[in-house]
């Protein structure tokens, strides 16, 4: 027996396993969801819209009868009418976990009525879910606490999307998530564990620490600046088990933006630098050394070439 077959051996026949593509709007709350899901942050939350621009899988698994389950997360880009070519490629990233999924989970941000952006989901979901089953999370209901308000909200958008289940509920405070989960847990397939039960996502450190930096940049950056960053980990070294140094160059598009993101006499890269290697320390639970750089790309965001440089790679439609 092999070591990959060792760890899945004692899997029950009716251990379900499926892929859940979590869509909808930037800044919806979908990474939060799945942080909650999983009980730890492994994917960039900020409250600027677009902070995920790559599919990042989230691996939930337990054991509870009758056979345990193991539910693959995708969490998507937002869905958006793209202005660049990096808005493409998140588009087409979103829309292709669809055609992965076992199930569409739709999050919707319920705080306001419905607006056009609200509609464009709903169209894109409707064109894109072909006969798989749809959850609506209707997400952020501790921002309404007028009843009432919050009913009409609700009904508003549960009544957008055609689906099977709606489910209110608050991602960053956990409210509802967990019937939420019960339910997607009931409508997986049999079927194999495909990771290990301790496994919480695909992604390795060095990915993670990039999306930690550049989550810090988004949060104490304004106006264009949070969408013109790119984070290039140059430098990983796990120097002991109590050290990890790590290297990261923080890529802008103009002159202007990177005095923005140093700041005056350095004191905001210093901020973005002291709140990422918190962070990191805690996920890595060592102590990290961390040096940011600040380099201009020149419109890197409509260079396919420096796209894909960046880890943005283009990809044709299926």
């Amino acid at each position: 027996m092999t070591e990959m077959d060792s760890i899945f051996a004692d899997v029950p026949p009716d251990h379900r396993s499926g892929v859940v593509a979590v869509v909808g709007r930037p800044n919806a709350g979908k990474s939060t969801l799945i942080n909650h899901i999983l009980g730890q942050k492994i994917a960039a939350v900020s409250p600027k819209p677009q902070t995920t621009r790559k599919r990042q899988l989230g691996i939930y698994t337990d054991d509870l009868p009758p056979g345990g389950t193991q539910i693959l997360f995708t969490d998507t880009p937002g869905l958006h009418l793209p202005q660049h070519r990096l808005g493409e490629y998140m588009v087409k990233n979103a829309e292709a976990a669809f055609r992965d999924a076992d199930l569409i989970l739709a999050i919707l941000d319920i705080s306001d009525a419905p607006d056009g952006a609200d509609r464009f989901i709903a169209e894109t979901i409707a064109r894109l879910r072909g006969d798989k089953p749809v959850f609506l999370a209707l997400n952020k209901i501790d921002l309404i606490p007028d009843l009432m308000q919050r009913a009409a909200h609700l009904t508003a958008h549960a009544t957008l999307v055609p689906s099977d289940y709606g489910f209110p509920i608050s991602a960053l405070e956990g409210d509802g998530v967990q019937g939420l989960l019960d339910a997607v847990k009931t409508k997986m397939p049999l079927g194999p564990r495909y990771y290990p039960a301790d496994d919480l996502t695909e992604v390795n450190m060095r990915f993670i620490a990039g999306e930690t930096v550049r989550e810090k940049v988004m949060v104490y950056t304004q106006k264009e600046i949070p969408y013109s960053v790119a984070v290039e980990i140059d430098g990983y070294t796990e120097k002991s088990s109590e050290l990890t140094i790590i290297s990261a160059i923080i890529y802008v598009e103009r002159e202007s933006q990177k005095g923005i993101v140093i700041g005056a006499n350095g004191a905001l890269i210093k901020r973005i630098g002291t709140d990422a290697r918190m962070e990191l320390q805690t996920l890595l639970e060592t102590r990290v050394h961390l040096d940011l750089r600040v380099k201009v790309l020149k419109n890197w965001r409509s260079d396919e070439g420096l796209m894909q440089r960046l880890g943005y790679k283009m990809q044709d439609d299926d």
